[in-house]
């Protein structure tokens, strides 16, 4: 759109600079504006944030758990890995990684598509969007970050439900049931069956971060940082 002067404006009348520019318009809270995605590298695991449509019921009620449960599970890409996740009422964090840029994408397209479908079948309607916007998307560089992060993800329900370090815990609309770093070994019990995510690869997903030390049950989320 060419740039106007402040005299071209005053010029122009009441009903052109009332009016709206071409195209889609954000929403009330635009959770991800499209601009171009930074470069993904292979090394960098990365915290994804996806959240849902306003109104929808809680993505954590039994029957619609089991539909993101099913998706992650079903999202099996040589290329794109889901590590740890948490499912909360309108939003779902993953711990990702992927080996390039265009793995990221195909990767992410896949799950939300899958997880869209699903949910809408569980929650029964036909169609209907899930996702509010694209995906917020954090790098993670260092082991701190990715410790961090780990507790942010498997430990989210704290967050929201003003938890704070304290009673062990761990929240079943997770991947926390399955993680391997707590400090207290946990084995799942024989009906949860097999993990619902894939095995971490990048260094500092998959040691990296033990630097920092293994994460207690009870340890309660602080900024990914």
């Amino acid at each position: 759109m060419n740039q106007l002067g402040f005299e071209d404006l005053l010029a122009r009348g009441p009903a052109d600079r009332r009016r709206k520019r071409p195209g889609p318009k954000p929403g009330p809270r635009p959770a991800e504006r499209h601009r171009a995605r930074p470069l993904h590298r292979p090394a960098t695991p990365l915290l994804i944030t996806l959240r849902g449509v306003a109104g929808l019921p809680s993505f954590r009620r039994q029957t619609l758990f089991r539909a993101f449960d099913r998706a992650f599970r079903d999202t099996r890409r040589g290329d794109f890995r889901i590590v740890e996740f948490s499912v909360q009422d309108d939003h779902v964090h993953l711990l990702v990684e992927a080996d390039d840029s265009a793995a990221l994408s195909r990767g992410m397209k896949s799950f939300s598509v899958r997880a869209n479908r699903l949910y809408n079948a569980a929650h029964g309607r036909g169609r209907g969007r899930v996702w509010a916007d694209r995906y917020h998307r954090r790098d993670l560089t260092s082991p701190r970050q990715v410790r961090n992060a780990l507790v942010y993800t498997l430990q989210n329900a704290k967050k929201h439900f003003r938890i704070r370090h304290g009673r062990p815990s761990l929240d079943p609309c997770s991947s926390g049931p399955w993680f391997q770093g707590w400090t207290a070994v946990r084995t799942p019990r024989p009906e949860e069956g097999p993990p619902p995510t894939e095995r971490a690869t990048t260094w500092l997903l998959r040691v990296g971060w033990r630097r920092h030390g293994l994460i207690h049950p009870g340890e309660a989320p602080r900024r990914a940082s």
